[in-house]
């Protein structure tokens, strides 16, 4: 019995090991959850059941299309049922090995401990990416009145005022509002520290002429053209600043609306909520959560690389797969993918650019050209939880694994003879390839920095699809600032969380230097009151007393309770709704 333990435990630090660079960033926000120091494989814990997965038999995607396809509902992938497709797959396994990774992963320079949060910001909106903010918007706001008359109310937009105007759209991520303008509200969303620093009126009147690019050239039909030169830009210096780790996630990151929000909003409101004409896809370090590129695909209309032409949702997503991983040639990274992406023939041409992938199948969202159809159909006979099958064509491995529901992989990353394991707090150990094992351990972690990082968003929603674009993507580039602080010196220096680093950029995009999230006296306490206690006693409390607005929008939050029947206090993670009572200091 004894020795069945050691063996067991054995096992469990064996997969640890193998994904120790996950727990590098699971703190990457100063907000550790209960799963972050010691279970790499967050989303296979006892708290979310397995079943952050669905199976082929319940919808067949990672966390209800949260990764790769999602959101895209396309047409089945081709199945032929001619026993030609059987060829050349075989049921005999042999080992692979991946070549060493030919790069090196972290940031690029060195940040000295002194470094603001200005700092790593700039180093992806430089001052001349500002300046030119500058000159295009006034160029804009100049053309506009020669054609519908003189504002005289305007006056030439300077640097100061237009990192003043980026600060107040950025506030707006760490101090949710109903709108930007509430921050010269009296209401409760009002923010009194950083209003007197630029008249609601002046704010309006930047806002109206706020551009990027001022006017269309003449061999321009991008949708994009209004933000495209920034994109560049901003897709370089995410390149120059930071090398991924050899594993890399592609997929579509959480960027709607904020769910505290929307629970708010009448249904009439609700309607009238115009849906995204883009969609934004990312090729992510699993390591880290870094977002080393960016692709933006228009919904409507023709883009410059023609893709905007393609119907067939696997075609697209094949084409942005590659467009994503143009620059991975020659270095041995492995790729992980979602049902819209995975297929054969993507794969096999990454294979020849020495990328190497492992992607989650769908027979109803993947393209399954070339794939036996043995693996794809559902046996008859029950399966045990853990069982699997696996097929070989040269380096690619086909394997069908049970877990409640039939999951199928497409690997050319991992061996198949290789042995893992999922491991559940409740369930214990499920065996499973290795294939699966690294599929989960890596997705999970990036599900779980999504959840936190899109807390972060800014939340201000223009019409103009441009303008949506552009504050996602400088949201994006706060994020990946971030994680470069944490990763430095400075950190050591002083240990922001990420509401305090946003904070802190605010503040000095403001020019507000007499500031420190953490020394700060606050004009305003929030005290939180949850329903629903964990032990169910009718005499416990939650609350929480701080001075950061920014809870109000967080999805989860650390309670502490007290329990007067049980006269002991306990703290408990809990999600929404929170009921807020606002306090001036005393």
């Amino acid at each position: 019995m004894a020795e069945c333990g050691r063996k067991a435990l054995s096992l469990l630090e064996a997969a640890r090991s193998r994904y120790e660079s996950l727990q590098i960033s699971d703190d990457v926000f100063g907000e550790s959850g209960d799963d972050s120091s010691e279970n790499p494989f967050y989303s296979t814990s006892g708290d979310s059941n397995s079943d952050n997965y669905t199976s082929e038999n319940n919808g067949d995607e990672l966390r209800g299309n949260e990764i790769g396809g999602s959101q895209s509902g396309g047409p089945p992938g081709s199945i032929s049922d001619t026993p030609a497709e059987e060829e050349g797959w075989s049921d005999a396994l042999r080992e692979i090995t991946i070549p060493p990774y030919k790069d090196t992963c972290g940031p690029t320079q060195m940040m000295s401990a002194t470094a603001t949060a200005m700092d790593f910001f700039q180093l992806f909106v430089p001052d001349n990416a500002i300046q030119n903010m500058v000159t295009q918007t006034n160029m804009y706001a100049k053309k506009y009145q020669e054609r519908f008359g003189s504002d005289e109310g305007w006056c030439s937009v300077t640097v100061a005022e237009m990192k003043a105007f980026l600060g107040f759209m950025t506030s707006t991520s760490i101090q949710r509002c109903e709108s930007v303008l509430s921050i010269w509200s009296s209401g409760f969303f009002s923010n009194k520290s950083i209003a007197p620093q630029m008249s609601q009126a002046r704010f309006e009147k930047i806002l109206k002429y706020f551009h990027i690019v001022a006017f269309r050239s003449s061999n321009s039909s991008h949708g994009l053209y209004k933000i495209q030169p920034f994109l560049d830009t901003l897709q370089q210096a995410f390149s120059c600043t930071f090398r991924p780790s050899q594993t890399q996630v592609l997929h579509e990151p959480l960027i709607d609306e904020d769910p505290v929000f929307i629970t708010t909003c009448t249904e009439r409101e609700l309607r009238k909520r115009k849906k995204r004409k883009f969609s934004l896809w990312v090729r992510q370090c699993t390591a880290t959560g870094f977002i080393s590129q960016v692709y933006v695909h228009l919904k409507e209309g023709m883009g410059s690389d023609g893709i905007g032409t393609l119907k067939n949702k696997p075609q697209l997503h094949s084409l942005v797969a590659k467009q994503l991983c143009q620059n991975l040639s020659g270095r041995n990274a492995i790729i992980f993918t979602g049902p819209s992406i995975t297929s054969l023939s993507l794969f096999q041409e990454f294979q020849k650019q020495d990328i190497y992938c492992c992607g989650l199948l769908s027979t109803r969202k993947s393209d399954c050209t070339g794939l036996p159809p043995s693996m794809l159909a559902n046996p008859e006979t029950p399966q045990h939880r853990g069982q699997s099958r696996t097929k070989m064509k040269g380096n690619m491995s086909l394997i069908s694994w049970y877990n409640k529901g039939n999951f199928r992989f497409l690997t050319n990353a991992y061996s198949p003879s290789k042995q893992g394991m999922i491991i559940k707090r409740k369930s214990g150990e499920i065996p499973c390839p290795l294939a699966v094992e690294a599929f989960a351990a890596h997705l999970s972690y990036i599900c779980k920095y999504d959840d936190k990082y899109s807390k972060y968003f800014i939340f201000h929603k223009p019409n103009k699809t441009w303008q949506q674009v552009f504050w996602l993507t400088i949201s994006i580039s706060i994020n990946n600032a971030y994680i470069l602080y944490k990763m430095s010196d400075a950190y050591q220096a002083k240990r922001y969380s990420r509401a305090q680093f946003g904070e802190r950029l605010v503040r000095e995009l403001l020019d507000l230097d007499n500031c420190s999230p953490t020394h700060s006296e606050p004009d305003w306490f929030y005290e939180l009151s949850v329903t629903g206690s964990p032990c169910m006693g009718r005499m416990c409390a939650g609350f929480v007393l701080c001075d950061d607005s920014a809870v109000l929008g967080m999805a989860r939050l650390r309670v502490n309770f007290h329990c007067w029947e049980r006269e002991e206090p306990h703290t408990s993670t809990v999600s929404p709704p929170f009921r807020a009572l606002r306090l001036s200091r005393h």
